[in-house]
């Protein structure tokens, strides 16, 4: 079993542009999505759920898109 692991990492624009641009297509594709996240390769599975989630607090806004599953 993995060590639990809570990471937020921050990507240029266009960085970020493109990890969107894969996700969108390998979930249009009903495909798998791989992802390298300090230094840790990450496997989506093609049954992840997928969701935004919007926060308001303090005049502070975050909007965060999240992929969820779970480990078999």
């Amino acid at each position: 079993m993995k060590e639990d692991r809570d990471i937020e990492k921050s990507y240029s624009a266009s960085e970020f542009a493109d990890k969107l641009r894969r996700l969108a297509d390998a979930v249009e594709f009903g495909e798998k999505f791989e992802i390298q996240i300090a230094g840790e390769r990450i496997y989506v599975p093609v049954r992840a759920i997928y969701n935004i989630e919007h926060e308001r607090e303090e005049g502070r806004e975050e909007i965060e898109f999240q992929i969820k599953w779970q480990v078999e």
